[in-house]
């Protein structure tokens, strides 16, 4: 098994990458390095990965269609997992042309290199922000999602239809996956844990959007690259039928916590009071969000093992440890 991570030195691309890597699964891990956030962290996951003898690392942007080629040429991959993308709501827009090139142009060039090398396996990273202000809850991938409130969740839903056109077209085994505000240790720093964060020990204000009136389904890290390790190999088939080439899920705590209740748990591991500005709701944001995991329960015994408590206090510590130096 040769597994190809996209995204390698991103968040969640780091933790499996680690995860995989430390099982003696072979992983080639690409990443454009961007700097979209402080490249330092980027480079820090990848010295983290070094002590891994099944890890290489490449730096090639997946929006180079010639350099993706080549490599899905040279080394066979079994497995291709896309957490390449340029994330983020609200920097979507700002720089709209940067999610269309990576998120659209970048993907297309994914799945034409798996079509043309072809693999057992290609799971891609989809998001919780294509059901927008759905106001059914717990979201469930039966749901409608055609009204995106942001470019970022529109790119994301055309990643799913596009998908769903390979798989079709070309019998090409995919899974996606809507990933539900996923944070932990080795974050991204313009996620609303790490910046309030930084925020709180800096005795700076806190920004709090729709006067605090939100709720997410904060996912621990672990438990999102648990479930994607199980994944690699579930075989296409449901109680003993051949599914379609194609299918989705929901990987969310299943439990939304309220953005005060959040504020207030990163306080108390942070052991100050955060200074606070209470704002009205930003554009192309999502009141809540909420996963119906149902699925992945059945298919996998995904249960998300970690508390908001637990998974904030690991961050925090991960956070003062690194800063520290």
């Amino acid at each position: 098994m040769k597994i190809l991570i996209t995204g390698a030195a991103g968040f969640i691309g780091f933790h499996l990458s680690r995860l995989l890597a430390s099982n003696g699964i072979e992983v080639v891990g690409i990443d454009s390095l961007n700097e979209y956030y402080p490249v330092r962290l980027k480079l820090d996951r990848l010295n983290e990965l070094k002590q891994y003898k099944s890890f290489s690392f490449k730096t090639i942007n997946i929006c180079d269609k010639e350099a993706l080629d080549v490599l899905f040429e040279n080394e066979r991959f079994s497995t291709v997992i896309n957490l390449a993308a340029q994330a983020g709501v609200r920097y979507s827009i700002d720089k709209p042309y940067k999610y269309i090139d990576s998120n659209l142009i970048g993907f297309i060039n994914v799945l034409e290199a798996c079509r043309n090398n072809p693999v057992k396996h290609l799971i891609y990273a989809s998001s919780s922000s294509v059901y927008g202000n759905s106001n059914d809850i717990p979201f469930s991938t039966n749901d409608r999602t055609d009204e995106p409130v942001s470019l970022y969740a529109a790119t994301k839903k055309s990643n799913e239809l596009m998908a769903h056109s390979y798989a079709h077209l070309y019998n090409i085994p995919i899974t996606g996956l809507r990933f539900f505000t996923v944070y932990g240790p080795w974050g991204r720093p313009d996620m609303a844990y790490f910046s309030f964060t930084k925020k709180i020990l800096k005795g700076d204000k806190i920004e709090v959007f729709n006067e605090g009136n939100m709720e997410r389904d904060f996912t621990y890290i672990d438990d999102i690259v648990n479930a994607i390790e199980k994944l690699i190999d579930l075989p296409f088939d449901k109680n003993g039928e051949q599914e379609k080439p194609y299918r989705l899920f929901n990987i969310g705590n299943n439990k939304p916590v309220k953005l005060m209740d959040f504020i207030s748990t990163l306080e108390k591991h942070i052991g100050k009071q955060a200074i606070k500005e209470f704002l009205p709701m930003q554009k192309g944001d999502v009141y809540r969000t909420y996963a119906d995991i149902s699925d992945l329960e059945e298919r996998i015994n995904f249960t998300p093992a970690t508390s908001i408590d637990r998974g904030l206090k690991h961050f925090i510590d991960w956070y003062t440890k690194y800063y520290s130096g």
